[in-house]
């Protein structure tokens, strides 16, 4: 069965550009996104990875590792990081995993047979420190992701984590959040001195005090 949301991401032991990656080990106490590629030196891949590596001051301000994967070896990865620091002007700087086995592949269910039996389709997971999954995203091999969106939707959950709201359509950090259903309002006066916009009764609209 497909990982779903709070299971417990599998753990496995496998080589990377890193070294041996012995993955809750690696993970420790940070958050993890861990995103698979259909191929090395494929377009769109490149770009990715490029972006990642731009990004690592972002995710490290949040507590999180990138880890890639690639179904192909590790000699391959090794050649191709020359291409993605030349086209994208930033080296690989996080471990991408050598996947030839399919090993980490079949155990987040990355290979999708109807879109292809042997290449990764484009996988993502969010995983918290208790190594629960927090967020699937599924993309087809010819569409790029969004790391913006996923740095948002990191941002959201690292929030209502901390707080006892959740985040409405195209929040991005800053914005008013939504004071969940299950506080009631006596509750959210401890919770919420600020006070709130309440539109409903199910509709709290609250900004956060810094």
């Amino acid at each position: 069965m497909a990982l779903q949301l709070g299971d417990i991401a599998p753990d496995f032991t496998q080589d990377s550009t890193d070294g041996t990656i012995n993955f809750h080990e690696w993970a420790g106490d940070n958050w993890v996104i861990l995103f698979s590629h259909p191929k090395d030196f494929t377009p769109v891949c490149t770009t990715e990875l490029g972006e990642v590596s731009r990004l690592k001051p972002e995710f490290e301000k949040r507590n999180a590792k990138a880890i890639g994967l690639s179904v192909d070896p590790l000699d391959d990865h090794k050649a191709w990081e020359g291409d993605i620091k030349e086209t994208q002007g930033h080296g690989l700087n996080f471990p991408l995993l050598a996947d030839a086995d399919r090993k980490v592949s079949s155990l987040y269910g990355m290979i999708h047979p109807n879109a292809n039996d042997t290449l990764t389709v484009r996988s993502v997971f969010i995983i918290d420190p208790s190594k629960k999954v927090r967020l699937t995203l599924t993309y087809p091999a010819s569409t790029g992701r969004n790391f913006a969106e996923i740095l948002r939707v990191l941002d959201s959950l690292q929030l209502t984590d901390s707080q006892k709201v959740a985040t409405p359509v195209n929040w991005t950090d800053g914005d008013d959040c939504i004071i969940v259903p299950s506080v009631d309002n006596e509750t959210a006066k401890g919770l919420f001195p600020q006070g709130w916009d309440e539109k409903k009764p199910y509709l709290r609209m609250v900004k956060l005090q810094k």
